[in-house]
């Protein structure tokens, strides 16, 4: 079975700015992307808690749509000038590569989004994290699907990303000890409700 790619953005416009932010997700970026083969899916959220306030989802065919020239003519320094303006005002946090767990499914409508991030594992620590999220999350009633997204584009091993989609607000927090050895490389736990 052929893995799917992602690109997760999070980011946090300064509040001033929003209103142009999200005119410039809503009538230019996100329907660019989805004009690129390979690009599945674009879905936006906005944070129910803490920053990084917003949260753009795209499901790629796979991890290489990200170097197709296709991509690489509307990204990067072939950026229009209003993606150049919007992302130069904006803390911008960007992740990329392969969806390694279960590796097929795109993300769909959900009340909720979490997104926890662990940063920098070794592919050993990734498998067994992996096994500890879907201890946690798989099952419940609310979840709707976890999918484990990892980039391993940095020099410090992979960033991995948990997305849990559920059907309404996750009722209580889980103990960090399940998550092992990962549970010191977590260092985002947010939920985003559908913008």
């Amino acid at each position: 079975m052929a893995k799917k790619g992602f690109l997760l953005v999070l980011m946090n416009p300064p509040p001033a700015f929003e209103e142009e932010f999200n005119a410039w997700y809503d009538l230019e970026h996100v329907p660019e992307r989805l004009s690129v083969p390979g690009f599945l899916t674009g879905l936006r959220y906005v944070s129910t808690g803490p920053a990084p306030r917003f949260l753009a989802i795209y499901d790629l065919e796979a991890p290489e749509v990200m170097d197709s020239p296709a991509y690489l003519r509307v990204a990067h320094d072939n950026s229009s000038p209003w993606t150049k303006r919007v992302t130069a005002r904006a803390r911008v946090q960007r992740h990329a590569g392969e969806q390694t767990y279960p590796g097929d499914r795109v993300t769909g409508r959900a009340a909720r989004v979490s997104v926890l991030r662990f940063r920098g594992l070794d592919g050993s620590a990734v498998e067994a994290l992996t096994t500890s999220l879907r201890g946690i999350f798989e099952g419940r009633p609310e979840v709707r699907q976890l999918r484990i997204l990892v980039d391993s584009s940095g020099a410090e091993g992979a960033d991995v990303l948990a997305v849990v989609e559920a059907r309404v607000p996750l009722p209580e927090p889980f103990e960090l000890s399940s998550l092992g050895a990962a549970a010191d490389a977590l260092d985002l736990v947010n939920t985003y409700t559908p913008f």
